[in-house]
């Protein structure tokens, strides 16, 4: 494992292969708890934490558990659970230690253990055989690129509040159009390919 291959994953995962704003994942927290810059970024931090921590969790337990014996069906379950365990401890800790945060993300802190980037990330590691050190790199960026993602729209969607738009627009419909010309703005960074 080379420098060259962690930042590979890592710059693939924030930006090429963006878990938003190009392969589409985790679209209900982003959406939901993109309202304001700081539960924006909240969110992001915590699915930052759930990801990296799942990815190195899963990564063993599919290592020295599942796969020994013989028992590599059940990725998606045992996956899962870990990622729901995850996400009990985050609820737990910012019950406790930042409320204000707790009270901001509401519904959508218990909606990360049903976020799909989450397991997703977990399942692209299995998929891609990355090694421990690849596969929480994965995670940590992937979370990162989620953050990113995040916080861009949440201010985005700041500015557009003050915004004059066609009143057709008015509502959850300007928050889509806009959420697709981030989107668009992303796909930019997997270049372009021309046919001969």
């Amino acid at each position: 494992m080379s420098f060259s291959t962690i930042v590979t994953i890592s710059l693939g995962a924030i930006l090429t292969n963006n878990f938003i704003f190009s392969q589409f994942l985790g679209c209900c927290p982003f959406l939901g708890c993109s309202n304001k810059t700081d539960t924006a970024t909240g969110m992001g931090l915590a699915v930052i934490f759930v990801m990296g921590l799942a990815s190195a969790i899963c990564w063993v337990v599919d290592h020295y558990v599942l796969i020994p014996l013989g028992l590599g069906f059940l990725e998606t379950l045992a996956f899962i659970l870990v990622i729901a365990a995850l996400v009990q401890f985050v609820e737990m800790f910012l019950k406790k230690s930042v409320p204000s945060l707790y009270s901001a993300l509401g519904i959508y802190l218990p909606l990360i253990t049903t976020n799909c980037a989450v397991l997703g990330v977990v399942l692209l590691n299995v998929q891609n055989d990355y090694n421990f050190i690849e596969s929480v790199v994965y995670g940590v960026t992937g979370g990162v690129g989620f953050l990113l993602a995040i916080v861009l729209f949440a201010s985005v969607r700041e500015k557009v509040e003050f915004s004059d738009y066609p009143e057709c627009f008015d509502g959850f419909a300007i928050c889509l159009v806009s959420a697709a010309l981030v989107a668009l703005a992303f796909m930019g960074f997997s270049g372009m390919s021309i046919p001969v």
